[in-house]
């Protein structure tokens, strides 16, 4: 494939060098940011050329701005007067369907979505990591988008275009969401007299742990501690000390990790006690509370 590349940020620079070392060959990139290119050509010395350039002669573009500019640039494309039959656009986003990049029905352009699941902070970190890197893919031609997957040893996907946005919010929530709990616990080692610093350092071994333990046994088995245990006195202590600003996420936590606990105990052949299980649904708000009356 004659491939160009649009927005020459992290992803796409790593994108570019990798698909050339598989044989593919990059005509060109194109970029509004002088420093961007010549970092890019630090890697992968190419032309810088204009979208008019791009659009007559490659097979492939891949769109790799940031997500509010795709469409732009999918619009600006649009407009260029010799777009080469056929033409692949190719877009990075998590959150954006491939049809996005369909801005007129009449442009015979094929438009996919490829979506590293990863965080690359950095060129050489995403060229380390792309390998074995997991894509959600949806389009047009999703066969193809499974070979340049393949081609840049990445896991491949298909996806439902029209969920994208909950596949998104799960990627959100392994990623992001996992530096809130950590803050989360660091607020919770705080008020037993850690420093930030060093009640970071305590848990993220704890943190790897688990990761370790999610990676080898999977869910809901690598699930541990009070909850998954039935251990009512302990999750009672936890609300009784907590600060009252981090009860409602500590309960609603709480919440999934008992249905996951519940999920536990059924393959091991197993229940929570009556007893135990309404206590524990009590403490976590999972109960109904009765209206007062007058």
């Amino acid at each position: 494939m004659k491939f160009g590349i649009i927005g020459a940020g992290i992803v796409g620079t790593a994108l570019a060098l990798r698909l050339e070392e598989k044989g593919h060959y990059c005509i060109g990139v194109h970029t509004r940011s002088c420093s961007s290119y010549e970092r890019f050509c630090r890697y992968l010395p190419k032309n810088h050329l204009t979208l008019d350039e791009l659009a007559s002669t490659a097979d492939g573009l891949f769109i790799t701005t940031q997500d509010d500019l795709i469409r732009t640039v999918a619009e600006n494309l649009s407009v260029r007067p010799s777009i080469k039959s056929k033409q692949l656009w190719i877009h990075c986003s998590g959150s954006l369907p491939s049809n996005v990049l369909r801005v007129k029905e009449s442009l015979s352009v094929r438009c996919l979505s490829l979506h590293p699941l990863q965080a690359f902070a950095s060129i050489e970190k995403a060229l380390e990591i792309l390998s074995g890197t997991h894509f959600g893919i949806e389009g047009d031609d999703e066969e193809f988008g499974v070979g340049i997957v393949n081609d840049l040893g990445g896991i491949p996907h298909r996806i439902l275009a029209s969920q994208k946005s909950m596949y998104h919010a799960g990627a959100v929530v392994a990623s992001n969401y996992l530096v809130v709990l950590a803050s989360l616990a660091v607020e919770l080692f705080a008020e037993a007299g850690f420093r930030e610093d060093e009640a970071l350092a305590s848990l993220i071994p704890l943190m790897r742990g688990t990761l370790y333990n999610l990676e080898q046994v999977g869910l809901p088995q690598a699930l541990t501690g009070p909850v998954a245990r039935g251990d009512v006195k302990v999750v009672q202590g936890h609300l009784e000390h907590m600060p009252s600003k981090l009860k409602k996420i500590y309960r609603e936590l709480g919440s999934k990790a008992l249905e996951l606990g519940e999920d536990k105990k059924a393959l091991q052949g197993l229940t929570y006690s009556p007893e135990d299980l309404t206590k524990l649904k009590s403490m976590l708000g999972m109960l109904e509370q009765p209206l007062s009356g007058h």
